[in-house]
């Protein structure tokens, strides 16, 4: 049996006197790894207490409650993972002494499991992802710095109302609409045209943007099974046939344009609704979204006639886990998901 590096251990404490209450829950990344001694290569930290407590001024803005939750790099986190984070964050939250709540997690998957939260924690306290490109070891570490500024903004008043967010590089973004656009530089996430939520900086917050709405959906006891395919040209649809013939309850179709495939990956999908699997048009595009303006065989607007779900604008990952969480609720009636999906 696979065995997951998850543990729950009881909290670790840093207090001080008349400041706000902060949990730090910590789920592993490169921010708690250090350089393995032999090979030089990245590797998770035997003690991530060690690692935090490195950076003492944030004893000076909060008291810190350390909850160790898993050591995993985020590449190896799952949706069942982040149902049981929501969790846990609800159950902090909770607490009516607890300012909010900042998550240590790797940057790989973090737009997406910061997505997961929004859509899920129900309570209306900050919750901040932080993370980092450059492990402890690397002496020019972006960590203590976003350590810092995560904890700054839960504790600051301008910081309300903003949900689930990803504070990285200075820079507070909204959970539905960041994505890890950089694969090695510090400033790695961006929220393209919709803009950031605001910064910090020198422990202050600036509140830039409000967000424009939030949708909360319930985690149900089971997940849906949702692939993602990929559309490309000279694609034939076999992925998408495959995915409905063994066992898929949803797939999400990364298309063209504003939402567009070719014939034969029409005829794929088609054949997934007509198999009661839910089907959801994105766009390889970056920014936009999926507009159904096409008529012709394969057109956004003949994909929308044919019963599928046009995503607006939201990229393949993140409609995959609204997908996941939306599927239960309506059940069959997939025509009901427009209701989440389209929010322009």
């Amino acid at each position: 049996m696979r065995k997951l590096l998850i543990v729950f251990l009881f909290p670790c404490f840093i207090w001080a006197n008349d400041l706000s209450n902060v949990a730090l829950i910590i789920t592993g990344g490169t921010i708690v790894q250090v350089n393995d001694p032999k090979t030089g290569a990245s590797v998770p930290a035997q003690s991530v207490e060690d690692i935090l407590t490195a950076v003492p001024e944030l004893s000076k803005i909060a008291n810190i409650t350390t909850i160790p939750f898993s050591n995993l790099d985020s590449s190896q986190m799952t949706p069942e993972l982040w149902s049981r984070l929501s969790q846990l964050v609800v159950q902090q939250l909770k607490r009516p002494d607890l300012r909010g709540v900042v998550i240590v997690h790797g940057t790989d998957t973090m737009a997406e499991g910061s997505y997961f939260l929004d859509l899920t924690v129900t309570e209306n306290k900050p919750v901040v992802f932080v993370g980092s490109m450059k492990n402890s070891s690397d002496p020019h570490s972006d960590g203590p710095s976003n350590l810092i500024d995560a904890v700054t903004q839960v504790c600051s008043k301008e910081a309300h109302d903003w949900g689930v967010t990803v504070t990285l590089n200075n820079y507070i973004n909204s959970a539905r609409y960041v994505e890890k656009v950089q694969s090695t530089n510090i400033q790695a996430f961006n929220s393209g045209d919709k803009g950031i939520l605001g910064y910090v900086v020198n422990q202050k917050v600036f509140r830039v943007n409000d967000r424009a709405f939030r949708q909360i959906l319930s985690i149900p006891k089971k997940l849906p099974k949702v692939d993602i395919i990929y559309d490309y040209a000279g694609s034939d649809g076999a992925f998408v046939r495959y995915a409905t013939d063994h066992g898929a309850d949803g797939i999400i179709v990364e298309g063209f344009g504003s939402g567009n495939v070719n014939v034969p990956m029409f005829q794929a999908i088609t054949y997934a609704i007509s198999k009661g699997v839910a089907v959801v048009i994105t766009t390889r595009v970056p920014e936009g979204g999926v507009f159904p303006f096409y008529g012709d065989v394969g057109g956004g607007e003949s994909l929308k006639e044919a019963g599928a779900i046009v995503a607006g604008d939201l990229p393949a990952p993140k409609a995959r886990i609204l997908l996941m969480l939306a599927l239960p609720m309506v059940k069959s009636d997939h025509s009901q998901l427009y209701k989440y999906f389209l929010n322009y």
